[in-house]
């Protein structure tokens, strides 16, 4: 795998966050049976991937989005 580009769990995780879901719990449930992560362990994972240059040339628009909503709740805080 070239390491310009996101392996096949980040790339999961990225599609997974483009998706609906009706509630939280359905989220939870993908995370768990989909990707076979905790979710704790599956928001690290986006987490970082949200600093990664790579994961914002695969998928500009969410991790765009996810930024946004990432940085509006830091400034609650």
């Amino acid at each position: 795998m070239d390491r310009h580009e996101l392996g096949a769990r980040e790339q999961a995780v990225l599609a997974l966050e483009r998706r609906g879901f009706a509630s939280p719990g359905a989220k939870e449930r993908a995370i768990r049976e989909e990707l076979d992560l905790a979710p704790v362990r599956y928001y690290q994972l986006l987490n970082a991937l949200l600093d990664d240059e790579r994961a914002l040339a695969h998928d500009p628009v969410t991790v765009n989005r996810l930024r946004r909503v990432r940085e509006a709740r830091r400034s609650e805080r």
